[in-house]
């Protein structure tokens, strides 16, 4: 018994081996600050402002929760989640002894020829065994890690689905609200072009107009009627895309703020680059792939050493169920060793597949970094950029409300013709469709931002009640 005793510290000792390599994070250089920034880095960041604090029109925040609760994308990814929960359960289940049982009756008879009794019977065999694997490399070890880390890289999948969603159901609504003020304003101009048909309709019919005058002016409001049922049939495909993410069957869409209503924060900070690797949900995914890619060089490589397996076995057959436990006890001790001698290459080959896809997952994983720096560059920029754009659309449009006004008092002056109202009513409708357009792709450019940034992972609850 001390002898046996005296092989404990020796299999404690190997049982504490883990081949492979450790994970480290690869060091990735950062820049100071994005590309493209007006002010200096500062650690404050648009990703710090939770969703329901970005988005200041209750019917968003409305529908935002909404799709977070019932979405078709979140249920596929809880479940994905749930799937590499329990794969990393039965990873850890192999840490473990394995008891099992095992039962048999058998009845039968014995010949004289074969026996000296010529016997018929039966009897019953009842078995308890435990069977473990000594983790002597850290094979179970490292596909315990591998699987924490895929478990954990589902889940920052899942936090990514969560931001994705958000920022399109916003897009969506805001995609939709520019549609709405567009057929506003195809609405309100094709009535000022209809009562300009009819006016010079009736002058045609009294003499005093031509017929060119009256022409051009039908043309004009076919044209603008036109948008009307073109816009209503844009409007419904959005509204059903968003009753899609949503995970709602088909149905009008409740409108909150209108387009020109909505906030926007007046500075959008940006943040430090280095923080985009503990924020962004992709970024966390892929160096949880990377980790996993680790693990498996270890489990590839504790295939060239030997497996010590310790079985056992405790039992008791009899030929009556009464007298099983009573006598007839049988019991077993094993322990099994068993290793490669030769396999034509296969295990270098499986180790060197472990080594390429480690090297992948550290390319996806550097990808990964080098594409949010360009999408944050890219969106602060589009924010600064159609900032200005805006403001001078906005100048226009007012210019071309004060050309309407001024062509027209001219034309009841008669110092001029009509045209002049009609090319004034034409400006200020392309200007006003562009000015809608403009504060569309503002707010889009925002929402574009917030998920480049990795705004909202950590999930915040939102307030019981709502302003």
């Amino acid at each position: 018994m001390m002898k046996r005793l005296s092989l404990l510290p020796a299999l404690i000792f190997l049982a504490a081996c883990t081949v492979g390599p450790n994970y480290q994070r690869p060091n990735v250089a950062l820049p100071d600050q994005f590309y493209g920034a007006t002010s200096p880095a500062d650690a404050a960041s648009l990703a710090d402002v939770a969703w329901f604090d970005l988005f200041r029109d209750p019917t968003l925040r409305t529908l935002i929760d909404e799709s977070l609760r019932n979405g078709f994308d979140v249920r596929i990814a809880a479940a994905r989640v749930e799937e590499a929960r329990a794969r990393y359960g039965i990873a850890g289940s192999l840490r473990y002894p394995n008891v099992g049982y095992n039962a048999l009756y058998e009845y039968g008879h014995t010949s004289e020829f074969a026996s000296p009794s010529n016997t018929t019977g039966g009897f019953i065999v009842a078995n308890v065994n435990v069977g473990w694997e000594a983790d002597l490399w850290g094979r179970i070890r490292r596909l315990n890690e591998a699987a924490r880390a895929d478990y954990l890289a589902t889940e920052e999948a899942r936090r990514g689905v969560l931001l994705s969603l958000i920022a399109e159901v916003a897009s969506a609504y805001f995609d939709l609200r520019e549609l709405d003020a567009e057929l506003e304003i195809a609405r309100r101009n094709t009535a000022a072009f209809q009562n300009t048909a009819d006016l010079f309709r009736r002058r045609a019919e009294g003499g005093t107009a031509s017929g060119l005058d009256t022409a051009r002016a039908e043309a004009l409001l076919a044209v603008e009627s036109a948008q009307i049922p073109l816009l209503e049939r844009a409007i419904v495909a959005k509204e059903n895309q968003l009753n899609l993410l949503l995970g709602r069957m088909p149905a009008p869409i409740p409108r909150g703020l209108a387009l020109s209503e909505q906030p926007l924060p007046p500075s959008v900070p940006a943040g430090l680059p280095s923080a985009l690797l503990l924020r962004r949900p992709d970024i966390r995914g892929a160096e949880q792939n990377l980790i996993a890619a680790n693990a498996d060089i270890g489990v590839a490589q504790a295939a060239f050493y030997p497996t010590l397996s310790l079985t056992g076995l405790l039992g008791g057959q009899s030929p009556e169920l009464a007298t099983l436990l009573g006598g007839g006890h049988t019991w077993s001790m094993q322990a099994g060793l068993l290793g490669p001698i030769f396999n034509a290459g296969r295990l270098r080959n499986q180790r060197r597949v472990a080594l390429a896809q480690f090297d992948e997952a550290r390319a996806a994983y550097e990808r990964a970094i080098t594409a949010a720096l360009g999408e944050v560059s890219t969106d602060l920029v589009s924010n600064e950029k159609l900032a200005e754009a805006e403001t001078l659309r906005a100048k226009a449009a007012a210019s071309d409300r004060d050309a309407v006004r001024l062509a027209t008092l001219r034309y009841e002056s008669g110092f001029s013709a009509y045209f002049e109202v009609l090319d004034a009513q034409e400006q200020l409708l392309a200007a006003e469709t562009g000015l809608a357009q403009l504060r569309r792709d503002r707010l889009v450019a925002l929402v574009d931002l917030y998920r480049a940034l990795g705004g909202g992972w950590s999930e915040p609850e939102p307030p019981a009640s709502q302003p």
